[in-house]
């Protein structure tokens, strides 16, 4: 395939998320594809979100999980959007623990499966036309199939861990009353029955073993992904209406898991290359 780079990368018996963290052309990214290589199919299998048909990854902030059965080889290919384009991407794969084990003393952290939802947790969003919409963790609340405008969330987590806390804030457009709040945890933020749409979400988790992965859609904007400690979701112009969201609270894997980047290739060649890293690797791999 034509500009295309390849980086082959391999891995022992496992579950990984590989994510396309960046481009070096954010207006025109090249386009991510994830495959064994010839001969491992057997070894391995791409889960892919609900809504992919291949395993390809348009964008950054786009990913898709591996379940390695036996050690395998994984084929990360990178192909410019257009002729002449960039090739410039980073992709980081990630093990994700399996959680099994003795159960965690009172107090204690276990490290489990990063896209398991925490028990308990509730969130609610007022929709327009629908009222209070109360949904489990990392499930839609109107969003890309079924769009409808949010006036306010809340979310409440009774048997959350001692000394976690959770503050969020609705935005609206032009600063109007109540815009950027934040409030506590089981706290209301937004409107009812004012057709006040919120044009910006902002999440925040105080607890180090514990991160919030949101997705949020806005009027006439692409989904948009967010992971962490802080997360912050908006349109392109910081003034489109929410129109769905989805949040989830995910335990995290414990701190000798976190990426360690070393040294690049030495003689990098053309015009972009694809950036891997393993978490528990301990070099950066590059594709020229």
């Amino acid at each position: 395939m034509m500009g295309e780079q390849q980086k082959v990368v391999s891995l022992d018996r496992g579950l990984f998320y590989v994510s396309y963290k960046s481009a070096a052309d954010v207006a025109s990214p090249p386009h991510v594809t994830v495959v064994p290589m010839e001969g491992h199919e057997g070894r391995m299998e791409l889960i892919l979100h609900p809504d992919a048909t291949e395993p390809t990854l348009w964008e950054p902030n786009s990913g898709l999980m591996v379940r390695v059965n036996a050690p395998g080889t994984l084929q990360i290919k990178v192909e410019p959007m257009r002729p002449g384009g960039s090739r410039g991407a980073m992709v980081r794969i990630e093990p994700i623990q399996s959680g099994r084990g003795p159960l965690a003393a009172p107090g204690e952290r276990a490290a489990l499966h990063a896209n398991v939802a925490v028990e308990g947790l509730k969130v609610l969003s007022h929709v327009a036309g629908r009222g209070d919409v109360v949904v489990a963790p990392n499930t839609w609340i109107a969003g890309p199939t079924a769009p409808s405008r949010i006036e306010g969330i809340a979310l409440d987590w009774p048997e959350k861990p001692v000394g976690l806390d959770i503050r969020y804030a609705v935005e609206f457009a032009n600063g109007r009353g109540g815009s950027g709040k934040m409030v506590s945890l089981g706290t209301y933020a937004g409107t009812r029955g004012r057709a006040l749409a919120i044009t910006g979400v902002v999440l925040e988790i105080s607890d180090e073993g514990f991160g919030f992965v949101a997705e949020a859609t806005f009027l006439n904007a692409p989904t948009l992904r967010a992971v962490g400690k802080r997360v912050v979701l908006s349109g392109p112009t910081s003034r489109e209406p929410l129109v769905g969201i989805r949040i989830g609270v995910n335990r995290i894997a414990a701190a000798d898991n976190v990426m360690i980047p070393a040294k690049p290739a030495r003689k990098p060649v053309g015009s972009g290359r694809v950036r891997v890293f393993c978490s528990r690797a301990s070099r950066e791999n590059s594709v020229d």
